[in-house]
């Protein structure tokens, strides 16, 4: 309570009108909270979890599943979106191979098979698998903190998450697969996200008596992408490292962190708002209100794309409350001022 207290007064002590930075201030109050201190400089990581999701074979996407490889492969070399996004602001990035469906390896070497199975035919993992991509996720955010990271954002590639991640939402938070089911890359493709929600509505139907926690549905219907990220922002919670999720797919991945490790909800900052229909849902499970979202800009790429352009707008506002003139200084200078005059 005292260090909160402490907090409150730095933030209203800034030269400005109280509170009228907005969201931004708000999440820098987060940020010092979960530090349990607070560090004048922000040292960040954007970690991407790569890999393929099997579903793809029941005929939810309109990409090849080749993308994935591709795209991660452009994600080592800095020439994808988000990277680019990291190399302009000096955001330190790494790609993480947890199931990219090739022989060999993109970035940085935990792959635990070449994809997940195809989840309407059999469950996605083996509980071995799932326990596997949970650890990996743990031991990223460990090697963050053993290198001085004090903010991680986290983003994903996989062809065919959005179908994984519906699934699980659906699984999770309704029985009415319409409401979640969007486009995902194809948009605009009506019959496409028909085919996706009888697919989800499917499998649901037939593990029905299997899937009761998230770990289980995470097994049944996920991706190994979505498990990593589950682990990953579980760890933050341990190790006081607050993270930015991206969109839906990182809101799915943090739902499930959140029902499985309720502290969670401390370390997670929302950045933007997709525009993928389960988001607002996804949101909802983790308590946090969508007017609580600061980048409204109807994006949808995924990679982490949102999150690191919060992480950059964080760093200009932890600039600023450690350069800022304070409201005590500026009425100290006024009355020094008024005494002159008289």
């Amino acid at each position: 309570m005292e260090f909160a207290r402490q907090v409150d007064e730095k933030l209203r002590n800034l030269a400005k009108p109280p509170g009228s930075l907005g969201l931004w201030e708000q999440q820098v109050r987060r940020v010092f909270l979960a530090w349990h201190t607070m560090n004048k400089e922000i040292r960040p990581r954007h970690i991407i979890f790569a890999a393929d999701n099997g579903i793809v074979q029941a005929g939810v996407v309109a990409q090849l599943a080749d993308i994935t490889y591709m795209q991660s492969k452009h994600m080592v070399a800095g020439t994808s979106a988000v990277t680019c996004f990291c190399r302009c602001n000096h955001i330190p990035y790494e790609v993480v191979d947890v199931g990219i469906n090739s022989d060999d390896t993109v970035g940085i070497d935990r792959k635990i098979a070449k994809g997940t199975a195809d989840f309407s035919k059999q469950p996605a993992m083996t509980q071995a698998q799932y326990q596997k991509a949970l650890d990996i996720g743990r031991e990223r955010v460990v090697q963050a903190k053993a290198d001085g990271c004090n903010l991680l954002s986290f983003g994903e590639m996989g062809i065919g998450n959005t179908t994984t991640s519906a699934a699980v939402l659906t699984a999770m938070a309704s029985p009415y697969a319409s409401l979640l089911v969007g486009y995902g890359s194809a948009k605009g493709n009506y019959k496409l996200r028909l085919h996706k929600e009888a697919v989800i509505q499917h499998a649901l139907a037939a593990y029905k008596d299997k899937l009761h926690t998230p770990h289980e549905i995470l097994q049944y219907v996920g991706g190994f992408d979505l498990a990593a990220l589950c682990g990953a922002m579980m760890a933050c919670a341990v190790y006081d490292i607050p993270f930015y999720i991206d969109g839906f797919i990182t809101a799915v991945a943090l739902a499930c962190a959140i029902q499985l490790q309720p502290n969670v909800r401390d370390y997670a900052l929302p950045s933007h708002l997709s525009r993928e229909p389960g988001m607002s849902a996804a949101l909802q499970l983790c308590g946090i209100d969508v007017y609580d979202v600061p980048i409204q800009a109807d994006m949808s790429l995924g990679e982490g794309t949102g999150a690191v352009l919060a992480v950059t707008i964080m760093k200009s506002m932890m600039y600023a409350v450690w350069h800022m003139a304070t409201l005590d200084g500026i009425n100290a200078e006024a009355e020094q001022r008024h005494m002159q005059r008289r």
